[in-house]
């Protein structure tokens, strides 16, 4: 069992923070961000080329936070490798100690700095999920035995403000069906649409981690509510943050603004994913806003 899964066995409210892998080899950034938060979070979720922007493999840089005592969550994606390749690259980072895994299909290469690449998409999120749990048998996808089963905790994504909802609780369903043992969701800014998500789907004891993006500017969330699917800043926010921006004091106002979010949540997942894209100096004040 990961650091990870027996947190949720414990019944802790789980904490983990997004980090991007460098473009390139020079790990001391991401490191470094990882170690401001080494008593704060229980695990850092590690993303696939986030953005469809090429970045270093999250299995390698999970294997450098694990070697520093660290908990990694390596994000796969569907988007970059066929079947073949995403079960090599999840046996690959079994062997280098990768314990927990959060699956989803990635973002389209044409909005990334490859836009040429061609996308893969050979398996849907909820079959990569289930090649995941065959592994962790000792089989792959098509049944063939495999010398050494893995040991993944594996976790999948879910939007709780998708336009199409019928359809993103259909998905959440059939990855909840594969195997999946935990969720990260979109960046939730208005609380309705997330609680009326889960009233539909209707399972008890789902282990949800609600996405937070702290807002740095109200360019940032105009931004978000016109290019990012199923996020919805409130106006009311954006204007907050506008008129912090003008004093000077977006960073405050803005872990104001999510601290509230999280208050909001708390008795309605089982954590938090904070996504602080360049802002991870500033989480453990927001930790600290919540007594966690």
């Amino acid at each position: 069992m990961s650091r990870l899964q027996a947190a949720f066995e414990r019944g802790d409210f789980v904490v983990t923070c997004e980090l991007s892998p460098p473009k390139g080899t020079d790990l001391s950034s991401m490191l470094a961000r990882a170690e401001t938060l080494r008593d704060r979070v229980d695990a850092f979720n590690l993303t696939d080329s986030a953005a469809a922007r090429m970045t270093l493999d999250p299995a390698v840089a999970g294997h450098a936070l694990l070697q520093r005592g660290l908990e990694p969550i390596v994000q796969v994606t569907s988007r970059d490798r066929n079947r073949l390749a995403i079960q090599g690259g999840m046996l690959g980072a079994a062997v280098l100690g990768i314990r927990n895994l959060a699956v989803m299909g990635g973002d389209p290469p044409r909005v990334g700095d490859h836009p040429r690449a061609k996308g893969v998409y050979d398996l849907f999120a909820s079959q990569i999920i289930e090649a995941a749990m065959a592994l962790n048998s000792g089989r792959d996808i098509e049944g063939n035995e495999v010398r050494g089963a893995t040991q993944f905790f594996v976790g999948g994504v879910f939007n709780p403000g998708a336009r199409d909802a019928r359809a993103e609780l259909d998905n959440t369903r059939r990855k909840i069906d594969a195997g999946a043992g935990f969720f990260q969701t979109q960046a939730v800014y208005e609380t309705g649409s997330y609680e009326r998500f889960l009233d539909a789907l209707a399972t008890p004891g789902l282990r949800v981690l609600a996405g937070v993006i702290p807002i740095k500017s109200a360019k940032m969330a105009d931004y978000m509510n016109r290019c990012v699917p199923g996020i919805e800043v409130p106006g009311s926010m954006i204007e907050r943050i506008a008129r912090a921006e003008r004093s000077g004091d977006v960073v405050e106002v803005s872990l104001d603004v999510a601290a509230r979010t999280i208050e909001r949540l708390k008795d309605k997942c089982s954590g938090v994913h904070v996504m602080a894209i360049g802002w991870e100096k500033h989480v453990p004040a927001l930790l600290e806003r919540l007594d966690l």
